[in-house]
């Protein structure tokens, strides 16, 4: 079922089109904003590596900071958002990733402490999986306004963030730039973004956003025209809104398309976490191909995320899901078995293909029933990102043993998990509303 911008209790006149698109937009600049802040940090893991002289098993555990907060984060991103409301909330996370993006960088450049760059990425990581959760719950509920397919296109920012942030990062390591002032320009820049773009998202009471007087026009104060609810009226106490916001985890539908997310995440996750250091080891490439293979990564899972929503709309879900499942194996095979460069760029290019659709497809289909969406957006995102908790440490112990080329094997078997939970991702063309 289409859900338009009247069954959110958003005004659809003309009028409001701008409004909405504004919306939009500033969704889309959240997606391309922690895409970029990500992407900074994991192009800059050679160099982390190679200056705090860590081996690859400690790689693995520092790399945990960012798993561990990140987790924590989605979990209290449902907290958050009913205490706060979006607005507010999107604000404090993004502040706590830039604060954790500086402690980064002065701990690897200026003090050389393992232990702060930990503690740096463990606020990196809080900040963004709890942004996470909240811009697919916006994602999700602009997507049903307009009422046209969009989370790919949102999270093909996110990649083009991550291409962006990628290609810097080439740039930094080319240039010798420190760590340090690599990350702290990135995150003046992310939060600054954040803080511009919030004001286009509309106060929704269900959110915990308090209610405002409307306008003359029909706006609420600091709401583009037309996004603003249908009049005031008083939120639900937070306490309520946390309630219905767990109550997602008894849906088994909602468990299996967090096992869909879950593979697909685990595939781009370890490409995040892993895939410059082991073209460098692995590989022998140099500190600078290695993150110039990752920008190659990030590319081909902007392409896939830009085209995906016409090939969504045409192949249906399950197929496409399936046909992802079948590129990403491929690619992850070849990639780890490589010869030569021209295969390894080639692998690099089908496993950025087989990841890039799960996780937006994850979120639209938690979203297909509109009652307490935000709830299981939130459930599934929670499931997907349990790859960035356990993911790094893991892969990084069997690297250390075994080498980390054939540690990524163990990605195939999660790929196959996910292709086959892929029917829990159905259309629901008349989805009930609880």
């Amino acid at each position: 079922m289409t859900h338009t911008a009247r069954d959110l209790g958003i005004s659809a006149t003309p009028a409001a089109r701008p409004g909405l698109h504004a919306w939009r937009n500033a969704v889309f600049a959240l997606f391309f904003i922690a895409g970029l802040a990500l992407a900074t940090w994991m192009s800059r893991i050679p160099a982390v590596r190679d200056g705090l002289e860590l081996s690859t098993a400690q790689v693995g555990i520092v790399i945990f900071g960012l798993s561990a907060g990140s987790v924590i984060g989605l979990v209290a991103a449902v907290g958050l958002l009913a205490r706060l409301g979006a607005r507010r909330a999107v604000v404090l996370g993004v502040a706590i990733s830039s604060v954790g993006l500086i402690t980064a960088g002065v701990g690897t450049s200026l003090l050389g402490s393992t232990e702060l760059v930990f503690a740096g990425l463990a606020l990196v990581g809080f900040g963004m999986g709890s942004v996470d959760v909240m811009m697919n719950v916006e994602g999700a509920a602009v997507e049903r306004a307009i009422g046209k397919t969009l989370m790919p296109l949102m999270h093909a920012c996110f990649s083009l963030g991550t291409v962006v942030g990628a290609l810097a990062g080439a740039g930094a390591s080319y240039v010798s730039l420190p760590v340090s002032w690599h990350l702290a320009g990135v995150a003046l820049l992310v939060l600054a973004t954040a803080v511009a773009g919030v004001r286009y998202i509309p106060v929704r009471a269900e959110l915990g956003d308090e209610p405002a007087t409307a306008s003359a026009s029909g706006a609420e104060p600091g709401v583009a025209p037309g996004t603003a609810e249908a009049g005031p009226r008083p939120a639900p106490p937070w306490r309520e809104r946390l309630r219905v916001g767990l109550s997602a985890w008894g849906d088994t539908r909602i468990l299996l398309i967090g096992t869909i997310v879950l593979g697909m995440t685990f595939a781009e996750g370890s490409a995040n976490d892993w895939l410059a250091l082991a073209a460098v080891d692995g590989h022998g490439l140099s500190n600078t191909e290695g993150a110039i293979i990752f920008g190659v990564f990030v590319t081909a899972m902007t392409v896939g995320r830009v085209f995906g929503g016409p090939i969504l709309d045409r192949f249906g879900r399950v197929p496409v899901l399936r046909a992802c499942a079948a590129l990403g194996i491929l690619g992850l095979v070849l990639f780890i078995l490589a010869p030569n460069e021209g295969l390894l760029y080639t692998g690099t290019v089908l496993w950025g293909l087989g990841a890039s659709l799960g996780f937006p497809v994850g979120m639209s289909a938690a979203a297909d029933d509109t009652q307490n969406a935000a709830a299981r957006v939130s459930a599934v995102a929670m499931i997907g990102y349990f790859a960035f908790l356990v993911g790094p440490p893991v892969l990084g112990l069997l690297g250390e043993a075994w080498g980390i080329l054939n540690a990524l094997f163990l990605i195939l078997a999660l790929m196959v998990l996910a292709g086959l939970a892929a029917p829990a991702a159905r259309e629901r063309t008349n989805a009930p509303a609880a």
